[in-house]
């Protein structure tokens, strides 16, 4: 067998690799994508078993590709972990490279979990359509300013027919008239595109149960519960609840010591995407769910609006982890609370 500890990066990757059998150690540095891609098949030509360890990357989907297409074992690791584990204060790539062979060697490499192809495919579902959200709101927004600047203040009805026409019957300065027509002529393309991305969101909810159920809890759309499903992957990856608000980084940022116990802002460190829709939908939960609304207003007065809509985005994060896990509705999770069967519940076993 084969292990390859490899400092990965765009341009180039060092890697430090031994065969096992002989115990042979080499090292080697691959410049561009077509030389690394002819080592790796020249190794798979060999029918050796071959085990590649690299730290977590966003740009090595190609890499991976290649590695799963020869049948090769990808193990991805933590790059806070194995940072943690380096003794020396010098770092050079030839040294991280060793590092990550080392850790294979010992078994001590911080594996993570790693999703599925599908699963990335149906993210750049979501990505796409908040891309293009973002887009179509932008465009909106110098539309408005347009508008303002010709004394019309009529906010969502200058979507409408009259209000577009009336846009539209402005008399302005040559380039001023042609942003106005681009602009309109982006949003009318963008606009059946984000329609056309949300049904096919709508599709691929009705293929997953577990997001139908999430979409039982109120202010929870396709949208959300699809990306809930998709990012956490599977719910015995966390333990509880704060396990998942942490995940998120929904939860404050702490600097403690001694005595002094300090926290900071939320650490940010999840996925921004499912953190921005987890907002969104709680502030819909907030305007539907009586209870929700006295303790957000609650939370808000005591603490300000930003600070409670991200509370209240951690409280529904954990909700919908409770649900999912136990394989409620929203029904059901008001009936037992998240915490039914645990012991000393007043709902639970004794």
């Amino acid at each position: 067998m084969i292990i390859i500890g490899a400092d990965y990066h765009p341009g180039f990757q060092q890697i430090a690799y031994v065969d096992t059998d002989t115990g042979e150690l080499q090292e080697r540095r691959l410049e561009h994508r077509e030389i690394a891609e002819k080592f790796y098949r020249d190794l798979a030509a060999q029918e050796t078993r071959v085990r590649v360890g690299i730290e977590a990357s966003g740009h090595a989907r190609w890499f991976e590709r290649l590695l799963s297409e020869l049948r090769f074992e990808l193990w991805i690791g933590d790059a806070a972990e194995i940072r943690t584990k380096r003794v020396r204060k010098q770092k050079t790539d030839h040294q991280d490279a060793e590092l990550i062979l080392r850790l294979l060697l010992e078994d001590r490499f911080p594996r993570v979990w790693v999703p599925s192809w599908e699963n990335r495919d149906l993210r750049q579902l979501l990505w796409h359509r908040h891309r293009m959200v973002q887009a179509r709101t932008r465009i909106m927004n110098q539309l408005q300013s347009v508008a303002l600047n010709e004394g019309l203040r009529c906010k969502k009805r200058l979507w409408r027919d009259a209000g577009r026409e009336q846009l539209e019957s402005f008399a302005l300065a040559p380039w001023a008239s042609r942003r106005r027509h681009d602009l309109l002529g982006l949003l009318d393309r963008l606009t059946p595109t984000i329609a056309e991305l949300t049904q096919a969101i709508e599709g691929e909810v009705e293929k997953c149960p577990a997001a139908q159920r999430l979409q039982t809890h109120p202010g929870v759309g396709a949208l959300t519960a699809l990306a809930f499903v998709l990012i956490i992957g599977r719910p015995d990856r966390f333990q509880c609840g704060k396990q998942i608000a942490s995940y998120l980084g929904l939860v404050p940022l702490e600097e403690s010591s001694g005595q002094r116990r300090r926290l900071g802002h939320i650490t940010k460190q999840g996925n921004s995407l499912l953190r921005f829709l987890l907002v969104e939908a709680a502030q819909v939960t907030v305007r539907s769910d009586q209870q929700w609304r006295n303790k957000y207003f609650h939370l808000a007065l005591r603490r300000g609006r930003k600070i409670a809509k991200v509370a209240m985005a951690r409280r529904l994060a954990v909700r919908m982890y409770w649900m999912w896990r136990r394989g409620w509705d929203y029904e059901q999770l008001k009936k037992f609370g998240s915490h039914a069967g645990q012991p000393g519940h007043r709902d639970g076993a004794r």
